[in-house]
């Protein structure tokens, strides 16, 4: 063969076969599914199973009505895939959509409406929201509307980081909300550029990993209801109703306006991992911005309702998300569509992780039973690509299905751990009754995740659904008046105190008690084992005025308050230490859970409990004093936690050969954490005085030698 030949073969598919209109097209490549450039065109590849016809539709950038509607050959049909190559587009100013036909029965789970542009459910950017909170026309036929990008970033020598599970200290927090506050000073206010303007305070804060809120395009703009008390719009500001899986929300991006935000988003992972934090993202496959029977027709209603959704015999949605549908996860094309999915965040974004909303939907069979062995979750944890990706669990769905500690982990999962919350919280308010539990959580819960390392435990106090850490000390009850919804939304069950006065007090006693809870919640979250997560803003002591569900309030209620940052409280500073510690002590970090044995061969056991009287723990139900010293190579903590309203003196156990207990915090005590490895060694060696409603975290060194 030629050199000549060999260009003609090798640039065979840039010859259009066929015309359509103006356009010359010619058959697609079936796979990958949506808009992938290729040699003089682009490639569109759309699924339906049932549909009777499938048009590409094509506009000019923001034009109302289409510039073109290309009827997909039959012989442009590949099994149930219709692909079609079109040569000749201006990228740079496509929008693109898909015209389904097909039959409307709802009984028989088909609901295609050819009056309907449907959106790619591939489209890799989205436009028509690009720019937060801006009014669009609601008479636009096609509302948000697929566009090509070009995957010509620049990522360096980036990479996933791959910081151990072990070591991980997770900081949940909202691309919009951390830095719309006015106080924040950003450039870019609330956007993935501001994010990244706040870098610095994120590594100074000491945390290797942030769990962003759902960042995959979803129209703020969907909520329909009203603050009560001042009229103002209400917002899907939590963004989890998503309108499109693999594009990048526009409206975070200071540059959306632009069609920039793949790129602005690249550019925060890149930034963040230079800084040694991990990206982990917070992702909803559980339910769609469709909603129910009643909702919008955006893309996989209009292309193949009943592949994507579970339905009843009868045709209806099931609502195990408690939204009005639920994604239809273990249907092969759906499975196949999630995995293409994650795989593409993690090969074009460098993600590190996935922490799954609702994530006990995604073992229900078509049906809604749980299935004993759900391919999905199989499959992402052996795929290649997601090998060493970290993927969490929401344990849980809103249909009652609850399986914190058994959660089908094929030895990859991890979970959030409602039950290390809601035990953590109750200990701390005071409740009888718990010591044995609080025990098993502090030592990364091995009664739920038995066979399992103890990183399966992603162990929190707050998050961003219910109480921040101030409120949860300050509040009995929620105060959700101005959600609209009568304050009967959010959680009821919050286990919360506010220390004698209901919202802001006025009292220095009832502030100094507030503030001393909030920090032993973190001692405790902070020296337990298994994988810590913050709520952004806890540090600061962040209050959303008794509100545990503002998913709807775009608005300070919501945003991080940077004035807090220099409060003179310690909170912060607190807050640094405990990150720095656990930094510093690999035995708060064990991936095993511990044994009660010394394993270490140090003179002490890995982990033993103590009471009032060391080695004599109290786990009786009147009992709300507990010391737990962890013991490994090199290694010696000791942590005690008095829930008691009385001080209590503790003895101390007696630590092997020369060492003795030195002072890192007691929040019971004026003045902030020693610094690391210089802590002071105790007054009254093998005694100590722990004050009501305290914390106390000794480390055993050596005896100080003497001048």
């Amino acid at each position: 063969m030629s050199i000549q030949d060999l260009s003609a073969a090798a640039r065979v598919d840039e010859f259009p076969t066929h015309r359509i209109g103006d356009y010359r097209v010619r058959a697609g490549r079936p796979y990958p599914y949506g808009a992938h450039p290729v040699p003089g065109g682009v490639s569109f590849s759309v699924y339906s199973d049932r549909a009777t016809s499938m048009s590409l539709v094509l506009f000019e950038k923001g034009a109302p009505e289409p510039t073109a509607e290309l009827v997909f050959p039959p012989e442009f049909r590949t099994g149930s895939v219709y692909a079609m190559t079109v040569f000749g587009l201006d990228l740079e100013n496509l929008e693109y959509g898909f015209r389904a036909d097909g039959p409307f029965d709802p009984a028989a789970g088909d609901r295609f409406d050819r009056r309907k542009v449907l959106s790619d459910p591939y489209a890799r950017l989205i436009a028509g929201r690009d720019v937060w909170g801006v009014e669009p026309d609601w008479d636009d036929v096609y509302p948000y509307r697929s566009q090509v990008v070009n995957d010509d970033f620049d990522w360096g020598d980036d990479t996933q980081l791959g910081i151990p599970s072990e070591d991980l200290v997770i900081y949940e927090t909202h691309v919009r909300g951390f830095t719309r506050h006015p106080s924040s000073k950003t450039e870019a206010p609330g956007t993935y550029a501001g994010l990244r303007e706040k870098i610095p305070y994120l590594k100074e804060l000491g945390v290797n990993a942030v769990e962003l809120l759902p960042i995959f395009e979803f129209d703020e703009l969907d909520n329909p209801r009203t603050d009560p008390a001042t009229g103002e719009r209400l917002h899907n500001y939590w963004g989890y109703n998503t309108v499109s899986f693999f594009a990048p929300k526009a409206g975070y991006a200071a540059t959306g306006r632009f069609g920039m935000q793949a790129d602005e988003f690249k550019s925060l992972v890149k930034e963040l991992h230079k800084a040694g934090i991990e990206v982990i993202l917070d992702v909803v496959f559980n339910h769609t911005a469709e909603g129910n029977e009643q909702g919008p027709t955006i893309s996989f209603r209009g292309l193949d309702n009943a592949t994507y959704y579970m339905l009843t015999p009868q045709g209806e949605y099931y609502n195990f998300s408690g939204t009005g549908n639920t994604v239809n996860c273990n249907h092969p094309v759906v499975r196949d569509f999630v995995l293409s999915c994650l795989r593409y965040w993690v090969s074009e974004y460098h993600i590190d992780g996935f922490r799954f909303d609702l994530a006990s939907i995604l073992d229900r069979a078509p049906d809604g039973s749980p299935l004993p062995n759900p391919p999905l979750l199989e499959q992402l944890a052996y795929d290649p690509i997601l090998r060493h990706t970290k993927l969490i669990a929401e344990a849980w769905d809103a249909a009652g299905l609850y399986q914190v500690g058994n959660f089908p982990n094929y030895g990859r999962w991890s979970e959030w751990n409602g039950q290390y919350r809601d035990t953590v919280r109750k200990f701390i308010k005071g409740e009888p009754g718990l010591v044995g539990e609080l025990a098993t959580r502090l030592a990364g819960s091995p009664d739920l995740y038995q066979g399992r390392t103890a990183t399966a435990s992603v162990n929190f106090i707050t998050a961003h659904d219910g109480f921040t850490l101030a409120d949860l000390v300050s509040y009995n009850d929620k105060h959700n008046e101005a959600n609209g919804e009568h304050n009967n939304d959010g959680a009821n069950d919050n286990h919360s105190w506010n220390c004698g006065e209901e919202g802001p007090s006025a009292s220095a006693h009832i502030r100094e008690l507030r503030l001393r809870q909030m920090k032993n919640l973190l001692a405790l979250l902070l020296t337990s084992q298994g994988i810590p997560m913050l709520l952004s803003g806890d540090e600061v002591g962040r209050t959303q005025l008794g509100n545990n569900n503002t998913y709807c309030q775009d608005n300070e209620l919501s945003w991080f308050d940077w004035g807090l940052v220099g409060a003179d409280d310690g909170l912060l500073d607190f807050t640094r230490a405990l990150i720095a510690f656990r930094h510093a002590h690999p035995v708060l970090r064990g991936v095993e859970h511990p044994h009660g044995t010394d394993r270490a061969g140090g003179g002490l056991p890995d982990v033993s409990w103590h009471g009032v009287r060391a080695w004599e723990p109290d786990w009786s139900e009147h009992s709300r004093v507990l010391g737990m010293l962890r013991s490994g190579p090199d290694d010696v903590v000791y942590l005690a936690v008095n829930a008691h309203w009385e001080d209590h003196d503790l003895e101390l156990p007696e630590l092997p050969d020369d060492q003795v207990w030195h002072l890192f915090a007691d929040t019971g005590a004026p003045g902030a954490p020693a610094p690391i490895g210089a802590e002071p060694p105790l007054e009254c060696p093998g005694r100590y005085r722990l004050g009501a409603h305290s914390v106390v975290v000794l480390v055993g060194r050596p005896v100080p030698e003497t001048k």
